[in-house]
């Protein structure tokens, strides 16, 4: 399914229309999406409780198509999430708009991931226990690299992507079971594994449970993210998304124009007025 937003002109955008006329909307079937049809799409993505930012993605038209959204972000984790950081509610739909990556679970039903060989490695090479010795774990992490070079490397690479990625990290756990999970990224928004306990998981194991129940744990992990990073929260509650893109997206930011979309996610959803639509 293609995402309609605002601005669209189709025969798709007269489908949406037809759907959302049959869960009580009284749009003009033109193919036009403009402003009411856009404010059609917010109210019927609050009265499902998907996240109400106007644009019909594969959720939402999941959604009006009778699909079951309960493993989906829900709108009121946004609301909670800009209470819990002291945001305006449109910074948050616009880092999630940016920062996610549309979904959190795979077709499978399986959290989508990337497993990292890298950091496979540098996990293996960590002191964990008290008698731990480096030269002896170093030796063990390189003897691995030169027999499973796609699972542990010091060099990045190696990605297979969507499924293919959890039959690496299968792999990788019947290496090192913490430190397979420790080398992926989780969830709509690719939390790697190793910050689980900054981010006040119990293991990383639990981590990885709440990862693959639902996209409004996934969500937690990023506010939990956002909350246990000072200068991350600063720029987040200060509107400066060219630190905010920098800080969270690295040297990347630039190039992907992180920040220009960042900017211009806020202005669009703090102008819609959604904040007070969903405290209504």
């Amino acid at each position: 399914m293609n995402t309609l937003r605002h601005g669209d002109r189709s025969q798709a955008v007269r489908a949406l229309q037809k759907n959302l006329n049959n869960y009580g909307a009284t749009l003009t079937v033109d193919g036009d999406y403009g402003d009411v049809t856009e404010a059609a799409v917010r109210a019927y993505q609050l009265k499902v409780g998907l996240v109400a930012d106007g644009v019909a993605g594969n959720k939402t038209q999941a959604a009006l198509a009778g699909y079951d959204c309960q493993q989906l972000l829900k709108n009121t984790d946004l609301v909670n999430a800009a209470q819990r950081l002291d945001v305006p509610l449109a910074s948050v739909y616009a880092v999630n708009e940016v920062e996610s990556k549309g979904k959190g679970f795979l077709d499978n039903g399986k959290p989508v991931i990337l497993f990292e060989r890298h950091i496979m490695y540098r996990q293996l090479s960590k002191v964990r226990n008290e008698g731990d010795d480096t030269a002896e774990l170093k030796r063990h992490a390189d003897q691995l690299a030169s027999t499973y070079p796609a699972i542990v490397n010091p060099k990045a690479g190696g990605y297979a992507g969507g499924t293919a990625e959890h039959q690496r990290l299968t792999t990788a756990r019947l290496i090192d079971d913490t430190a397979a999970l420790e080398s992926a990224s989780w969830g709509a928004f690719q939390i790697m594994g190793f910050h689980w306990k900054r981010l006040g998981y119990a293991s990383v194991q639990d981590f990885v449970v709440a990862m693959s129940a639902g996209e409004s744990q996934q969500f937690d992990a990023f506010v939990r993210f956002i909350e246990t990073d000072p200068a991350l929260h600063k720029t987040l509650k200060g509107r400066k998304w060219v630190e905010f893109a920098k800080l969270y997206n690295g040297p990347a930011y630039q190039r992907n124009l992180y920040d220009i979309k960042l900017q211009r996610a806020y202005e669009r959803h703090d102008d819609c007025g959604c904040g007070q639509a969903v405290a209504a």
